[in-house]
């Protein structure tokens, strides 16, 4: 199933000193992202440095701001194509036969601290059958014992952190059941995207988890459709695809985030039940 989007971001800042700025906001160039048209405009229009990361096509922008406003718009206007499957039957891969660019998404991280919850999630999750419907009973878990409150987490807090909370937002929903998957060695990361659905818009986070071979996409919040993502970025964490991350003295001002259906259709309705795979493998290059 293929559907395009229209979506984007604004955002604004107050520079007080000379400020080095990464942005992580444009879509991630790979083969689900069809005909993807795109302008980014940053302004003033200071010098770019662009870094996209081979294996997720995850796309940085950065530049260093002088003292005054600062404004980014990214429009974008991409046809997502969706790759369904029943989810039984998908199975862990065993550890000997991952590759090894996926281990070190077997490992903790900043703010995955799967060690300190290796011992719950054995015990909670360590003796339901392997595969998808065990990542499955991770996400209802999270969802049936974590409240969504907004302001009950910030930037610094940490999986077992949300975990005693149990409160946070959808980095840490992500955040929790990323640390439960990697403490029963399913290799698990972070993703960011625009996401049809969500209300009100804002940048979301979901994570994918490696079964049989491909990588798959959850989101323990169950606020956005699977199938209306269009992935940003993908990391070991949040810390690695911040949609910003200033390196300097400056006030931040609001965010708008935005994605609509090209068509004007909303699609309310179910989610889908299908496994949603996402290999994020970039296209091969064009004339």
């Amino acid at each position: 199933m293929t559907t395009r989007y229209r979506f984007g971001c604004d955002l604004s800042y107050e520079v007080k000193v000379p400020t080095f700025f990464v942005f992580n906001v444009e879509a991630a160039r790979i083969e689900n992202h069809h005909d993807l048209q795109e302008k980014l405009v940053i302004s003033p229009d200071y010098e770019r440095r662009v870094h996209i990361v081979p294996d997720t096509q995850t796309r940085y922008v950065a530049i260093n701001a002088e003292p005054g406003p600062l404004t980014l718009r990214y429009e974008a206007e991409a046809s997502l194509e969706v790759h369904r499957e029943a989810p039984e039957g998908i199975g862990e891969t065993p550890l000997h036969q991952l590759p090894l660019d996926v281990l070190p998404y077997l490992l903790p991280s900043r703010y995955v601290s799967s060690d300190r919850l290796a011992d719950f999630a054995q015990k909670e999750f360590g003796h339901l059958d392997r595969g998808f419907a065990r990542v499955t009973a991770i996400c209802n878990w999270v969802y049936d014992n974590i409240d969504y409150r907004r302001g009950s987490s910030n930037e610094v807090t940490t999986a077992d952190e949300s975990l005693l909370l149990r409160a946070g937002v959808c980095r840490d929903f992500s955040h929790i059941a990323i640390a439960f998957c990697r403490a029963l060695d399913i290799p698990a990361r972070f993703v960011s995207a625009y996401a049809f659905g969500l209300v009100p818009p804002d940048f979301h986070a979901v994570f994918e988890a490696y079964l049989d071979g491909r990588w798959w996409l959850f989101d323990a919040t169950r606020q956005a459709r699977l199938d209306g993502l269009v992935r940003i970025g993908v990391g070991r964490d949040a810390a690695e695809i911040a949609f910003a991350s200033p390196f300097g003295e400056m006030e931040p001002g609001p965010v708008k985030v935005f994605i609509e259906r090209a068509d004007g259709k909303a699609e309310a309705g179910e989610r889908p039940s299908e496994a949603i795979a996402t290999d994020g493998v970039a296209p091969p290059p064009t004339a």
